[in-house]
């Protein structure tokens, strides 16, 4: 059944960093291409007028590609502008004004999880709320009982239907292609299970550090920051079962599924790391134990995956910025030519940034008389230039009502519950140098009879257009 689209769009935070950085390049995107043509009302406290307000967008726009003359101007047409405190009601009284005709807004909340329920009551007061929709940021909580919290404060004026918990991962096309890629090739179900997979790694590495996010990094920590929504997104993406049906609950049904049968991360099954030169950086505690960098070792139990390690890692200050998976299979009962073969030498990896590449492990004969092999990988690889930016693609999903690609309650739930035992300083703390793997007792976790797959760095140009070859 068709979803009723939004009638206009409101941004609460709409002079802040996320509406220069995303909101205001998706919207150009969303005119462009889509002919975006409802009215888009900023809301925030910065004592500007309409004026700065369209300036402001004109400046991110500048510097996040520019626009073209026609696609600039209509996009500055539709902007209107709603200056006041979130605590006063005169401020949606007037933000009620602006949307005029308009009887299904959909509102972004662009703000701290501490003013949603502020915000939230200001909307039903006004009558903003009525037929509406509403996309909250991540962080969704600190923790579970925050995160049960905040879905009680929202569902005391939405439904969950209309809320759109946004993680831009999901809208990420590479993410997206880990799914079809699943289901689309027939030949990867009958081996996509315990008894042919070994392992799991999932490995989400940037090369830079905290930059200027020192006093949120230090509150926050890796395991917070990526692990309990971007991994953990990837990982239920990697091992649900097929949906049972087109209608995309059934896509959120199976994800919730799966994560629900992740087990919580034991405190053994984790190592915690900080690179060095962290706690001199602006905003960091001089005596901070906030990790930078957590390797996870962690079980689904399912009858498709029992037994099966999952790994997960993320750090900062790593050697390179690239975020790959690895499906390693098993080996056969027996090595017909008596070779010593390394675990992973059948494989699939799947790279999402910092471009789409995707490798089959294989060992083929090396020419000569003797009947031995090599490993070899066979490389799918496509340039990300032309994807639709993230943001763009879930905000006009969110318009549309379409929620596959946003996150529901109990799958938000379902996350916190999986990291919920490794939250703060329950492990030791290891330090780590910049430009390494991190400490190096991530080795100890992952096992001596298996190793740490890191990503290599893409070729320096890469191709327009889908090429296979072997490496």
């Amino acid at each position: 059944m068709a979803e009723e689209q939004s009638d206009a769009f409101v941004f609460f935070g709409a002079t802040g960093d996320l509406a220069f950085k995303q909101i205001f390049p998706a919207l150009r995107g969303l005119v462009r291409d889509e002919g975006f043509d409802l009215p888009i009302i900023g809301v925030a406290k910065a004592g500007w007028q309409l004026e700065q307000f369209r300036t402001r967008a004109r400046d991110s726009l500048d510097h996040y590609g520019g626009a073209d003359p026609d696609t600039l101007r209509k996009l500055l047409g539709l902007l209107r502008y709603v200056d006041g405190d979130y605590a006063d009601p005169a401020t949606f009284a007037h933000l009620r004004q602006e949307l005029g005709a308009a009887q299904r807004p959909l509102h972004y909340l662009a703000i701290p999880p501490n003013l949603f329920a502020t915000v939230v009551e200001g909307l039903e007061a006004s009558g903003c709320a009525a037929n509406g929709r509403v996309v909250v940021e991540k962080p969704f909580g600190h923790d579970l009982a925050s995160a049960v919290e905040l879905n009680g404060i929202l569902h005391r004026y939405f439904p969950e239907e209309s809320i759109f918990r946004i993680d831009h991962y999901l809208g990420k096309e590479p993410v997206q292609n880990i799914l079809y890629t699943r289901f689309s090739n027939p030949m990867f179900e009958p081996i996509w299970n315990r008894t042919y997979v070994r392992s799991i790694q999932i490995t989400m590495a940037e090369s830079m550090g905290v930059s200027d996010r020192g006093r949120f990094y230090d509150g926050t920590g890796a395991i917070r920051d990526v692990v309990q929504n971007h991994l953990l997104q990837v990982l239920a993406i990697l091992t649900m079962d097929p949906p049972a049906g087109e209608h995309f609950e059934a896509m959120r049904d199976e994800k919730v599924r799966v994560l629900k049968a992740v087990r919580p991360v034991a405190t053994g099954n984790i190592v915690r790391g900080q690179y060095a030169g962290y706690r001199s950086v602006p905003g960091v505690s001089a005596h901070s134990a906030t990790e930078t960098f957590v390797a996870a070792k962690l079980y689904i139990d399912t009858w498709r995956w029992a037994g099966v390690p999952i790994y997960l890692r993320a750090g900062k200050k790593m050697p390179v910025t690239a975020t790959e998976v690895w499906v390693e299979f098993g080996r056969p009962p027996r090595e017909t030519f008596g070779e010593n073969v390394r675990s992973a030498s059948s494989h699939m990896r799947m790279r999402i940034s910092p471009d789409i590449e995707i490798g089959l492990g294989l060992r083929v004969k090396q020419p000569g008389e003797r009947m031995v092999g090599k490993d070899v990988e066979l490389i799918l690889t496509r340039s990300g230039s032309t994807d639709l930016p993230p943001y763009q693609r879930l905000l006009g999903d969110a318009l549309r009502g379409i929620g596959h690609l946003f996150a529901r309650e109990d799958f938000v739930e379902a996350q916190w519950r999986v990291v919920a035992p490794i939250l703060g300083a329950v492990a030791p703390l290891y330090s780590y140098d910049a430009g390494t793997w991190g400490p190096q007792e991530a080795g100890r976790l992952i096992g001596p009879d298996d190793v740490w797959l890191n990503p290599t760095l893409p070729p320096a140009a890469s191709p327009a257009h889908d090429t296979a070859n072997a490496r």
